[in-house]
């Protein structure tokens, strides 16, 4: 990693409502005051930053936003400092993809991710959970971001891909480059996606000679709308999208789960007393520490909840704001972790949720029932400090933990 430092510094905020800035200490450090503050003041805001972009605040103005591919885009999906021109090379299909394109590259995603499929992949991803509590379970304090949450999806993902899930530091750093680094500088993103390109056209060729029963082929074997095989540039763009959109995310999740149940023992004691209400546990976690944050183009000028929304900007679809909105959710701004009826957006709303959202709650809930069987009693550990990514992604990156008798 010593090549791949922290992204570069934007001058700092001094007025959220017409300067927001996602990437700014602030609100990676806590995003929700400023959250209520942009809703306060308007269902959209707007910056000047990232070449202009707006911010639905509301539940009700990103619902709009996610449903409207006519007068948005998702061809970029990450607010970055440029605009490069579109190529395959930073397409990901679908999650890239317009209508009519967009429907038929779904759907080529959507069998591996099954509940059925995601029954038979939860004993690999138990297993993994148990290696990984099996390597610190005697020690005393941990970083269990580090040592934990970070490793759970990369592993469950390579398996799934049919790729060594020793290569998980290579993943992680491409993610790191891509999701984070790359907001803000156009090189280090190109540097991964080049990476990317070459580490996945290895593994496709390889199968051209000898196939596998895995993702990567299912992905070559499988046929467009018109019976033909895939390009080799879209199975590229969607095994990248695999990987990036499968891990972070995810990993980010649990994070903020373990992060909650580490700083509200009356939770963590429930969920050990009655592990029936993981589930539920695991929707409301999800609303209130939803990782991923989307955009959108605007291709054609149009109103969102009576604002005027014009060409040439891009839009923060920040579905963690809309999980905070009171007027969808009552006590928004509390952890319910029975609450039933829970609508959240954290997979998404409209044509683009979330393909992975089955793969993300199983890996989240057996994260959390294998770590909460073996280990009970957990505390933040005072002497170290919490750090959460920026930018597309929000979860823990360091998260110290003490353990046990340490506590």
């Amino acid at each position: 990693m010593s090549d791949v430092s922290q992204p570069a510094a934007h001058p700092p905020v001094t007025d959220w409502v017409h300067d927001f800035d996602h990437t700014d200490p602030q609100w990676t450090e806590d995003p929700f005051p400023i959250w209520d503050e942009l809703r306060a003041a308007s269902p959209v805001v707007h910056t000047e930053r990232f070449l202009g972009c707006y911010m639905p605040t509301t539940y009700e103005a990103v619902r709009e936003i996610a449903n409207d591919s006519e007068h948005f885009s998702s061809r970029r999906i990450i607010v970055r400092d440029v605009r490069p021109e579109i190529t395959s090379r930073n397409s990901a299909p679908p999650i890239t993809s317009d209508p009519p394109v967009h429907k038929p590259a779904k759907q080529l995603l959507l069998p591996p991710f099954t509940p059925d499929a995601m029954k038979k992949l939860e004993p690999r991803v138990r297993a993994i959970c148990n290696e990984l509590i099996d390597g610190f379970i005697t020690e005393d304090r941990l970083d269990a971001a580090e040592r934990y949450t970070k490793h759970i999806p990369v592993r469950a993902i390579a398996h799934m891909l049919g790729i060594p899930e020793t290569d998980s530091d290579l993943f992680i750093r491409w993610i790191h480059m891509i999701l984070e680094l790359g907001i803000k500088d156009e090189n280090t993103l190109l540097q991964a996606v080049q990476e990317m390109t070459g580490y996945f056209s290895a593994h496709i060729e390889a199968r051209k000679n000898k196939p596998t029963d895995d993702l990567i082929s299912y992905l070559m074997n499988a046929r467009d709308k018109d019976g033909n095989p895939l390009e080799d540039s879209h199975v590229l763009g969607s095994l990248r999208l695999l990987l990036i959109a499968g891990i972070d995310t995810t990993w980010s999740a649990i994070g903020s789960s373990l992060w909650h149940l580490a700083r509200t023992p009356t939770d963590r004691e429930r969920l050990i007393a009655e592990p029936e209400l993981i589930p539920t546990a695991v929707e409301e976690l999800l609303r209130a520490y939803s990782p991923v944050t989307m955009a959108r183009e605007v291709v054609k000028e149009t109103t969102v909840s009576g604002c005027p929304v014009k060409t040439g900007n891009m839009v923060l679809l920040s579905f963690p704001a809309a999980n905070r909105d009171p007027k969808m959710f009552p006590d928004a701004d509390k952890v319910v972790i029975d609450r039933r009826e829970n609508r959240h957006a954290a997979f998404g709303l409209g044509i683009h949720r979330c393909v992975g959202s089955n793969l993300a709650r199983m890996e989240m809930q057996v994260a959390l029932e294998e770590w909460l069987k073996r280990i009970p009693d957990f505390a933040l550990d005072p002497a170290g400090t919490v750090t959460w990514s920026q930018g597309t992604v929000r979860g823990p990156r360091q998260l110290p933990f003490l353990l046990g008798k340490a506590m």
